[in-house]
């Protein structure tokens, strides 16, 4: 039963629907905050200080007003008075300019370190855990989420004590001018407050279920634009059409709920500040105060009523802040399912010998892709998987390399337990060329080295001419610098491939896994890229996954797999005379197989 909810915990996570105390959510937040608090005091001085002369103001108006209402006016009083508001009005907006520039540079650090944080835990998550999280979702997070958290405490917290500050202090002011009318004041700012509270719980949960919303609508987006060419093969662009605008119907509706709130909330409010004004001029005449004294009290329940509507606008940036935030920590505690023990070693002088013993695997519960699965592949053999679809042959690459953690028994290579090996150690040891590769945005160069500046271009070069790459290379216009677009779609399969193979290459790992690498290429191409596995064989361990049999009969074993289990395991001619599964299949893709088995 525990295991059953720490799994539905980590659902909850991976979707951020799973609700975070505001107490520990907030204490999180400021770790981000806390290296920038000397920017944070040095703005909240010149926010008193802001504040403080924004007060001023309307008393020097008064004053002005009151002068004005003379039977002699003193001009030269009247004009000082003006200079003096004009000159609070102007150093105001220095203060006002700095903080601003202060709060905005402490809010990009944060913004840069929140979001490196991110992405390098997100590049931490197991392959499982991203099949669970559509990557809408992920870029949602990782570009809006951290830009709404960095706006919570450089413009809406802020907002919000500048806000608190100026209606005390114009609360203040107002007493000092007329208690009467401050004590009368009590009715409509109760008013207001209670009516902001019930908006403050109306609205956070509106704002839960629009970021919930959002991040489907992006999720989907992603989704469909990548698989926007299958979408208009099948025709199926107004079933699509309907999907969108049921999830853009569910968003424009959070969104309504939202506007609801305020819609209500600003007219009441209004409301209420006009209403006030009348009772200040109808008691402020009966309570005898001066023009000057009626002029101030109008303006500073201007200044109050202004920073108390404010402030429902800065809930409302407040909830859609923390509701982003509570889903980038829903992010942040997901931890990977596959990661280092504490005396986790490093795989120094590797050999190439992996070996099996009775490894069990599922991706889900006990429904077993691998069954008691055992088998030994010497240092610098080639090793090849056949079986039929769902067999289980990718599944062993995977586990390898550690993409997912087995259930019961031990992977070793060279004699240690991959499960003891520092993961970033093993991968380096390990090359990788699968069936869908995938090419980076910039150039040949680029996406060969992998943005690793310190390899020659030298080493490049050499290593594209090793896999046969070249041969294309040099015939296009910018060569080496020639540009990749997303995903490479500017390049054939069998070039994607080609590249695919001289980026291990250059990396010189000492145990190479190809899986499906010569899937979906033309025979031309397919015979460029045997030439470039036969040269790569030399290089260490190979392990190969093959549907066509043409391309692992030179294997020093082959490894037949059948619903997760091993059923046959020799090499080409010890199979075939065997005249068992693997038979079967080498029969199936050659005409004539029993001819051509007896010939072999």
């Amino acid at each position: 039963m525990a295991e059953f909810m720490e799994e539905e915990d980590e659902k909850e996570r991976l979707k951020g629907d799973k609700k975070i105390p505001a107490r520990i959510l907030f204490r999180r937040m400021l770790a981000y905050v806390r290296p920038e608090i000397g920017s944070f005091i040095f703005a909240g001085f010149l926010l008193v200080l802001n504040v403080v002369l924004d007060i001023v103001i309307p008393l020097l108006i008064s004053r002005i007003t009151d002068s004005l209402t003379e039977e002699l006016i003193d001009l030269r009083t009247v004009i000082m008075l003006a200079a003096g508001t004009f000159l609070i009005g102007a150093i105001n907006n220095l203060f006002i300019y700095v903080e601003s520039m202060t709060l905005q540079k402490a809010g990009q650090r944060i913004i840069y370190a929140l979001r490196n944080d991110v992405f390098a835990h997100i590049e931490s998550m197991s392959q499982n855990q991203f099949s669970e999280m559509p990557v809408g979702s992920l870029v949602t997070r990782v570009a809006s989420y951290t830009q709404s958290m960095s706006d919570l405490f450089t413009d809406v917290i802020v907002s919000v004590i500048r806000n608190l500050v100026t209606i005390v202090g114009v609360y203040a002011i107002m007493f000092f001018v007329s208690w009467q009318l401050a004590c009368l004041m009590l009715i409509p700012i109760t008013v207001v407050f209670v009516s902001s509270f019930l908006l403050s719980i109306y609205e956070s949960r509106a704002f839960r279920n629009e970021r919930r919303c959002i991040s489907d609508l992006n999720a989907f987006l992603n989704e469909n634009l990548s698989g926007m060419k299958v979408t208009q093969i099948f025709n199926r662009e107004e079933k699509k059409a309907a999907e969108f605008d049921e999830k853009n119907n569910s968003h424009r509706r959070s969104v309504f709920h939202i506007v609801i709130g305020f819609g209500i909330y600003r007219p009441f409010v209004t409301f209420v500040y006009v209403a006030t004004i009348a009772l200040i001029f109808y008691f402020g005449v009966r309570y005898g105060l001066s023009a000057g004294g009626v002029v101030a009290f109008y303006l500073y329940l201007g200044k109050f009523f202004e920073p108390v509507q404010r402030l429902a606008d800065q809930l409302n940036n407040i909830h859609k802040a923390t509701s982003a935030s509570e889903r980038l920590f829903n992010l942040l505690d997901v931890q990977p399912d596959v990661r280092d023990l504490p005396d986790a070693v490093e795989l120094t002088d590797v050999k190439g010998k992996i070996e099996f013993k009775h490894v069990w695997f599922a991706y889900v519960d006990e429904d077993w892709i691998l069954r008691d699965v055992s088998f030994v592949i010497e240092p610098g053999d080639t090793c090849a998987f056949v079986g039929a679809t769902g067999a289980g042959k990718t599944t062993i690459l995977q586990l390898i390399v550690r993409n997912y953690e087995i259930q019961r028994g031990i992977i070793e290579i060279d004699g240690q337990d991959i499960s003891k090996i520092r993961i970033k150690s093993l991968r380096r040891a390990i090359g990788q060329m699968l069936q869908d590769v995938f090419l980076f945005s910039g150039t040949v160069k680029t996406n060969v080295s992998l943005h690793d500046e310190t390899i020659p271009d030298e080493r490049i070069v050499e290593a594209c001419r090793y896999v046969g790459a070249d041969s294309f290379i040099e015939r296009l216009p910018d060569k080496y610098e020639s540009q990749v677009i997303e995903r490479g779609e500017n390049f054939s399969q069998g070039q994607r491939q080609l590249l695919s193979f001289a980026r291990t290459v250059l990396h010189r790992p000492e145990i190479l896994i190809l899986d499906e690498a010569t899937a979906n290429i033309d025979t031309e191409t397919e015979v460029l890229i045997q030439q470039s596995l036969e040269k790569m064989r030399s290089i260490g361990t190979m392990l190969v996954v093959a549907h066509r049999l043409s391309t692992i009969q030179h294997a020093d074993k082959i490894i037949v797999l059948q619903k997760g289990e091993i059923i046959e395991s020799g090499t080409h001619r010890e199979l075939l005379s065997q005249r068992g599964y693997y038979w079967k299949l080498y029969c199936l893709q050659f005409e004539g197989g029993e001819k051509q088995t007896s010939e072999t």
